[in-house]
This record gives C-alpha cells, sequence and structure tokens, in this order.
C-alpha cells in the first residue's frame, strides 16, 4: 500500500502489514481484531439515496501541498509576515491549532515593540482567517481581516467539515518537524472544538462507521497511534456487521465531531465583529500591495490563492464535489468506505467521494454525481 495520505480513504485505512515492524503495534493492532464485536444497541436507519432527493450539488478547490500546510514567518518589506495556508482537506479540523500557532510567530516580532497596540492585518475570511483573526484578538491584537470573499461564499462554506485531519500532506514529502508541527495543530483543534459544542457554533458529537469490503486491513487503532493522534480518537470497536444496516464485511466505530459550516462560519464572523474586529472587502493582485497596509503584521490566510500571490508552485487544487440530499433528521452517524464518506447535516445529507488533483473546475460533474449515488445505495442492504 502506498503511504501517501491523499484522501480521506487514506486516512481511514491502516494496513496491518505496515504496522509489523513498529514495536508494539503489530500486538495492539492483533488484539483489536482479536476482540469481540459489538452488537449495534440501536438500529440505524439506512440514508434514502435518490437522485429525486437531490436538492443541490457544490463544488470546492482544497489548497493541497504535498509537503504539507505552510506555517512560517518572514519579514517582506516594511512588513512582518506571517503565512497560514495550503492546508488540504483538513482546514477546518486544523484551523484553531494553526491559528494558535501562527499566533505564536506574529507575537515573535520586534515591529510591534515600540507601540502600545498590536495591529494585525489578517488576509482571508475562510476558516483559517476567521480563527486566525479570533486568536489574535484573544491575545490583545487589534486585527483587520481583508477578503474578497466572504461566508457564505468561501470555499470552507462547501466543506465537509468532519473533524479528521486528513488529505493534509504526502508521507513522502514531509519532514519530522512539520509531523511535530500536524501533530501539536491536530491536538489544539481537537481540544478547542470540544469548547465550542452545542447548536450556537454547529458542532456536535456523532459515530463513525468505517465500512470495508475485505475480510482484514483496516485499523483506526494502528493507523492514529502511528501518525501521534490516538488519543483523538478515542473508544474504537469493532461492530458485528449484522446488527447494521450496511453490506460491509468489517464495520468500526468510533467518534468524532462534525462541524456544520453555514453555522460555524458565520458564528466566528460575529464573534469577531463583536470583539472590535474591523472588516474590509478587497481583493489583493500582487503581495507587493500589503505594504500598504497599516498594520506592521500581516498573516497570510489566502489558501489556494497563495499560489499566485507567492508563486507558490506547490500548492494546486484538489477538487472536491458534494452532492446534498434533502435533511433525513433520523440520520445521527456518519459513514466512510473506500473515500466515500455521508454527512448528516440539518442543511442536507452530504455524499462525497471525488478527489480530483490539479482541477481547477468548479462545475458540477454529473458523471461523478451518478457515480457518488451508485456507489452509497450500495453500501446499504436495504437499498
Amino acid at each position: 500500500m502506498p503511504t501517501s495520505i491523499i484522501s480521506r480513504n487514506d486516512f481511514l485505512r491502516g494496513i496491518l502489514a505496515t504496522v509489523i515492524g513498529i514495536p508494539g503495534l503489530s500486538r495492539l493492532a492483533q488484539a483489536e481484531d482479536l476482540r469481540q464485536l459489538t452488537k449495534l444497541e440501536r438500529p440505524l436507519k439506512p440514508v434514502t439515496i435518490s437522485s429525486a432527493r437531490i436538492i443541490r450539488t457544490v463544488v470546492g478547490l482544497r489548497p493541497y501541498r504535498k509537503s504539507g500546510f505552510v506555517l512560517k514567518a518572514e519579514r517582506m518589506g516594511r512588513k512582518y509576515v506571517v503565512h497560514n495556508y495550503g492546508h488540504g482537506g483538513g482546514g477546518v479540523s486544523l484551523s484553531w491549532g494553526c491559528a494558535n500557532l501562527a499566533a505564536e510567530l506574529a507575537s515573535e516580532t520586534s515591529l510591534v515593540a515600540s507601540t502600545r497596540l498590536k495591529h494585525a492585518a489578517v488576509i482571508g475570511a475562510g476558516v483559517i482567517g476567521l480563527s486566525t483573526a479570533r486568536i489574535l484578538q484573544d491575545q490583545g491584537w487589534i486585527v483587520t481581516i481583508y477578503a474578497d470573499k466572504l461566508t457564505p461564499n468561501t470555499t470552507s462554506n462547501i466543506a465537509g467539515a468532519h473533524w479528521t485531519p486528513s488529505s493534509v500532506y504526502d508521507t513522502d514529502f514531509i519532514s519530522s518537524e512539520f509531523k511535530h508541527t500536524f501533530i501539536k495543530a491536530a491536538n489544539i483543534s481537537y481540544r478547542t472544538f470540544q469548547l465550542l459544542i452545542g447548536t450556537n457554533y454547529g458542532v456536535r458529537w456523532l459515530d463513525n462507521y468505517d465500512l470495508s469490503d475485505s475480510d482484514s486491513g483496516d485499523d483506526m487503532v494502528s493507523y492514529t497511534t502511528r501518525n501521534g493522534l490516538r488519543n483523538c480518537y478515542p473508544n474504537i470497536e469493532w461492530i458485528d456487521p449484522e446488527s447494521t444496516p450496511f453490506s460491509a464485511k468489517r464495520v468500526q466505530r468510533y467518534a468524532t465531531m462534525l462541524i456544520e459550516p453555514n453555522t460555524y462560519l458565520p458564528a466566528l464572523m460575529r464573534d469577531f465583529l463583536l470583539r472590535g474586529g474591523n472588516l474590509v472587502v478587497r481583493k489583493f493582485e500582487h503581495r507587493s500591495q500589503w505594504q500598504q497596509l497599516h498594520a506592521p503584521v500581516i498573516v497570510n490566510c489566502t489558501g489556494l490563492g497563495a499560489r499566485e500571490l507567492l508563486g507558490d508552485a506547490e500548492l494546486v487544487p484538489v477538487r472536491g464535489q458534494l452532492t446534498v440530499l434533502e435533511p433525513q433528521p433520523e440520520i445521527d452517524y456518519i459513514v466512510l468506505h473506500g473515500g466515500l464518506y455521508m454527512f448528516p447535516r440539518s442543511d442536507g445529507i452530504l455524499l462525497g467521494g471525488t478527489w480530483d488533483e490539479g482541477d481547477w473546475s468548479l462545475e458540477p460533474n454529473l458523471e461523478s454525481q451518478a457515480r457518488i449515488l451508485e456507489r452509497h445505495a450500495k453500501l446499504y442492504r436495504l437499498n
């Protein structure tokens, strides 16, 4: 199996053979395999999958770098610029952690030492920009956000927003330093999102059912342990497939958080404005225009826009398409299988399963839509 983390499926798949040489992990994985299967305590309602129930299809472009996100600071002309971009499919999941680390970098500059008030300009109003602005405010900064697109018209609004920091990097291209930063950011975000549980922010815990058609192979315990995230996935257990509505041979269950962007992002913007934040709608054609801003510290949270602004050729779009069905309030669980995912939200049932690297198109692909519907329908024995 390739070692690259390039899709949600890669994140959820841990092949036992890959951990045999790692002390302790093979025994742990074998112990999980031998654990008695748990029967579901209650029946799960199946999702009603039909093209007649489609209410919209949306497309978003994930800002992906094989070597992982950029989180660094540099002097740029008269400004001190902190870069915080390129989070792939894990932008929402990593947002609070990367925001905290970006704020740490911002506080290291001497450009604000001679002034009583700390001024910062955040470029971008997606989840990374909003989170970074809020952390800076909490640390005593006066913050202005500059963005050409605001919620609900940002890429972050299209995100599935399942708390799983996956699809962020390729293991063949990252450094040990980046891996340490990634784990630190993930753990900070994991704790912060728990403080936002509730209807005000649209964050809730849900059970995940990770399905596999093979008799062996999938092991979330060994994967999360190997990648330093075991504490973020408590109570992983194997479920008796016969007690579920799924057609899969193996079923693993664990809990994660689901964030509803259309509730969460406006709430972040509200908090930012209520705390005295300033907002300017503006598009920057070149990074040299940042020199015109009043703030001595700039935090670059431009996502895919950093490709042109900074000439970052490694930053590429990864096209993701979501087909949204009418809401089903009785569906209170998440399904993941072979790159497919189903997220139940108040604004609809999200069906996803595309990862088109290098594709800039924002037009819905009807063939992909039909394929996603067909594959999701096959996950249920009753469909």
